[in-house]
């Protein structure tokens, strides 16, 4: 049985029983299991670099408050989901400013060196921790190259219900799996990139050849951070 389906069957027990306990007062809360993860999509995300202005972090601070991830005063340690970079072409000088964030590889490196099996990715392309089977050993941490996960060293208090944290557990981006289970198809960083004005993050159906982030791509082209990996990135980029 593969990883995938074995983690899809996880969830959908999970989702009959309601929810998981995973410490006082905190609960994993599953997808509808009558709603089951299925193949024939590939959620992804497309960022345009042109519309990515460097100095707006709506993205980031959006994240942020979707999930509670609180700022400790520890830029170094402190979680982080989604982060801006700002790059530069050695050679034209140009400068880009994008955002980045786990990229939900189709062969995604964190899962292959996990242990425990703590990171899987899910058949419809979203690459999550499962918190009840994480030890910590931060493998993955080092084998991601894009440097997309956080370990959390602290207690937390105030968690949300859609987004358990806990100390010993490495994280990162869940691609907002909470509303994409809950049909509303889209993320936190999407909806804030828009809201700003500038438009800059587009989720969407890879696999949906309808869908206006495959439309994009068919017909602007995209670059995939790292192609020479062989990783097929969830996340695409235009205008690098």
């Amino acid at each position: 049985m593969s990883l995938d389906l074995t983690r899809r069957e996880f969830l959908q027990g999970a989702g009959a029983a309601g929810a998981l306990t995973l410490a006082p007062g905190v609960f994993l809360y599953a997808k509808d299991p009558k709603v089951p993860v299925t193949d024939a999509v590939r959620w992804g995300l497309l960022v345009d670099t042109r519309l990515c202005q460097e100095d707006c972090d709506a993205c980031v601070t959006a994240c942020n408050e979707e999930h509670n991830l609180e700022d400790l005063g520890r830029p170094e340690t402190d979680a982080q989901w989604i982060r801006k970079l700002t790059v530069r072409d050695p050679l034209g000088g140009r400068t880009i400013s994008l955002p980045m964030m786990c990229q939900h590889c189709e062969h995604p490196p964190c899962v292959d060196v996990c242990p425990t099996g703590a990171s899987f990715r899910r058949v419809d392309g979203i690459v999550l921790v499962d918190k009840h089977t994480c030890i910590g050993c931060r493998y993955c941490m080092m084998a991601c190259p894009y440097k997309a996960r956080s370990f959390i060293h602290e207690n937390l208090t105030e968690q949300l219900p859609h987004a358990p944290r806990g100390k010993g557990c490495v994280e990162s981006c869940t691609m907002c799996v909470h509303k994409v289970d809950a049909g509303e198809n889209t993320t936190a960083c999407a909806e804030a990139c828009h809201k700003d004005g500038h438009q800059a993050i587009l989720f969407g159906d890879l696999n949906d050849p309808d869908s206006e982030i495959s439309k994009r791509i068919r017909e602007f082209g995209a670059t995939q951070i790292r192609a020479d990996l062989g990783l097929n990135t969830g996340v695409r980029y235009q205008n690098l």
